[in-house]
């Protein structure tokens, strides 16, 4: 049988795609590399990092403030440098981050109403 071998992509609608990229691009320091948004090369993923995908039960209060029915997670190599970059950008960064055995969270609200979890992956992989 056929397998999924990792996420292939996130691909979502925007009105105004081109200035939501530069955004991105702008505040994050996403290389926008093609028409479609920014493809990350697997050797960039550090050592315990990982994809997830996962459904989560249509009552969940966990993309909340965001206004989508889903949430981005971006992975990330240092969270509080990264949040620290994003206060400037006008953007709704939530106050809290969370350190789990599985990393280093924190959230904000982008442009188009989407919550992102930027995620720093833990320096030693969780128990099992």
């Amino acid at each position: 049988m056929a397998k999924i071998l990792g996420l292939g992509g996130v691909f979502f609608k925007s009105k105004d795609p081109e200035n939501l990229a530069k955004w991105y691009q702008k505040w994050l320091n996403m290389e926008m590399a093609f028409p479609y948004g920014m493809s990350f090369k697997p050797e960039a993923i550090p050592e315990n990092g990982y994809q997830v995908w996962g459904a989560f039960k249509q009552e969940t209060e966990y993309f909340m403030p965001g206004s989508k029915d889903y949430m981005f997670n971006l992975m990330v190599d240092d969270l509080d440098a990264m949040l620290e970059q994003l206060k400037p950008s006008g953007c709704q960064i939530m106050a809290d981050t969370e350190k789990s055995e599985y990393g280093y969270f924190g959230w904000f609200i982008d442009p188009d109403g989407n919550k992102v979890e930027l995620w720093q992956p833990p320096e030693k992989p969780p128990s099992e």
